[in-house]
C-alpha cells in the first residue's frame, strides 16, 4: 500500500497540522467526523473547530515544547455547537507540525443511537407529512368562505377577512414545504445538463422573486452531465436564488458560476469514495449569514428571516446529499457563496449507483 492508502485506510479521524496550528492534511473518517470535506478543513485553525478541556492549543504547545507524544484521556471534545464527545485525543510532533488521532468512545452505542435517531426521524417525517395534508383540506374552506364573506364587507371588516385569506395562503405554503421535506422517495435520476436546469431556474427567479435582482452567469460550457433528478436539482437551485434575493438589501447582485474540480472527493453512503467534480456555485453581495445560525444553518426550521420557515436549506441538503453530492457555504458581509458539488453522470454509471432503466 502506498501512504495514501494508509492515510485514508486510518479507521479514525486523523489531521496533521503545520506549525501555526492549521490544518494540511485530514482523512476520510476526519471529514465525516467533522461534517466538512479535506478542502474546506486545509488551512482551517483546528484549536479553533474543536474544544476540548484545557484548551487543544495548549495542548499542542506541550506537544511542541516537549517534542513528545501527548494522550488525552476520556476528554470531552465539542465541535462548534454540537453536545461534547467522551473521546481519547492522541497527538504526536510529525515533521514540524502534529498528527492528531481522535478516537471516540462508545462508538458502536452512538452508532445505534444515531440509527435510532434516523428511524425517529423518518416517524416524525411521515407524521408532519400527514399533518400537512390534512390541514390543507380544512384550510381551502377557511380560505374560500373568507373570500365569499369579503364580497359583501367594506372598510376594516373587508381588511379582516383579506387577513384571513393572506395568512391561509401562508399556512398552505408551509404544508407544501413540510410536504416536500417530508418525500422519502428515491430521486429519478438520468443524465442531467447542469446549465439547462441553471437556464430554467433563472428565467424564473428573473420574473419572480428576483426581479430585482441582476444575475449573472459564468459557466463553463465544457462540463459533462451530472445524474440526477432534474426536478429536485431545480428545486434546489430555486431555493438558493430564492434564499439569495430575499437576503439582499435592495437590489443586489447574484452570480451563478460553474466549473470542473477534480480534487473533491466525498464518502457515499456505502462507505465508499466518489469524485465530485462538477460545482455549481450561488453567490450574492448581501450582508452575510448571522453568525448566531451558521453552525445549524442546514437545519429544520433554522431561519434568519422573520417570519422565514427555515425548511428551504434543510431541503436543499436533503437533497445534495441524496444525489451523493456535497453542499457546502462561505459567508460574510458582502459575499455569500453556497456552493453544490455533484458526480458526473458516467462515474455514477460506473459505480453502479443506479442503472439508466431504474
Amino acid at each position: 500500500m502506498t501512504d495514501p492508502d494508509i492515510w485514508q485506510a486510518l479507521p479514525m479521524p486523523a489531521l496533521v497540522t503545520g506549525p501555526d496550528d492549521r490544518v494540511v492534511a485530514a482523512n476520510g473518517p476526519a471529514e465525516d467526523f467533522l461534517n466538512r470535506s479535506a478542502r474546506a478543513l486545509t488551512g482551517a485553525m483546528l484549536p479553533a473547530l474543536l474544544t476540548v478541556e484545557g484548551g487543544l492549543a495548549n495542548v499542542m504547545a506541550r506537544v511542541r515544547e516537549r517534542d513528545s507524544p501527548v494522550t488525552l484521556h476520556d476528554t470531552a471534545l465539542r465541535i462548534g455547537r454540537s453536545p461534547d464527545i467522551r473521546c481519547e485525543l492522541h497527538l504526536a510532533p510529525l515533521g514540524g507540525g502534529i498528527l492528531t488521532l481522535i478516537s471516540p468512545q462508545d462508538l458502536a452505542s452512538r452508532v445505534d443511537r444515531a440509527g435510532q435517531s434516523r428511524s425517529a426521524a423518518r416517524s416524525a417525517i411521515g407524521m408532519a407529512e400527514m399533518l400537512a395534508h390534512e390541514i390543507k383540506n380544512p384550510l381551502a374552506g377557511i380560505t374560500g368562505a373568507a373570500q365569499l364573506i369579503s364580497m359583501n364587507l367594506s372598510g376594516e371588516d373587508l381588511e379582516l377577512t383579506e387577513l384571513i385569506v393572506t395568512e391561509s395562503r401562508r399556512i398552505v405554503k408551509l404544508l407544501e414545504q413540510v410536504e416536500q421535506f417530508g418525500d422519502l422517495r428515491a430521486p429519478e435520476r438520468r443524465a442531467v445538463n447542469l446549465h439547462d436546469v441553471l437556464d430554467r431556474a433563472r428565467r424564473s427567479a428573473l420574473v419572480g422573486f428576483a426581479s430585482h435582482m441582476t444575475l449573472v452567469e459564468e459557466y463553463d460550457p465544457s462540463l459533462p452531465p451530472t445524474w440526477a433528478d432534474p426536478d429536485q436539482l431545480l428545486q434546489v437551485v430555486l431555493n438558493l436564488l430564492k434564499n439569495a434575493a430575499q437576503a439582499a438589501e435592495g437590489p443586489g447582485r447574484i452570480t451563478l458560476r460553474t466549473f470542473y474540480d477534480m480534487t473533491l472527493r466525498v464518502r457515499r453512503r456505502d462507505g465508499t469514495g466518489g469524485a465530485v467534480p462538477l460545482q455549481i456555485e450561488v453567490a450574492d453581495d448581501g450582508p452575510g449569514i448571522p453568525p448566531e445560525i451558521a453552525g445549524n444553518l442546514f437545519e429544520p426550521f433554522v431561519s434568519g428571516r422573520e417570519n422565514g420557515t427555515g425548511l428551504g436549506l434543510a431541503l436543499v441538503s436533503k437533497i445534495v446529499h441524496e444525489h451523493d453530492g456535497w453542499l457546502s457555504v462561505e459567508s460574510h458581509p458582502g459575499r455569500t457563496v453556497f456552493r453544490i458539488s455533484l458526480p458526473r453522470a458516467l462515474d455514477d454509471l460506473k459505480n453502479n449507483t443506479q442503472s439508466p432503466e431504474g
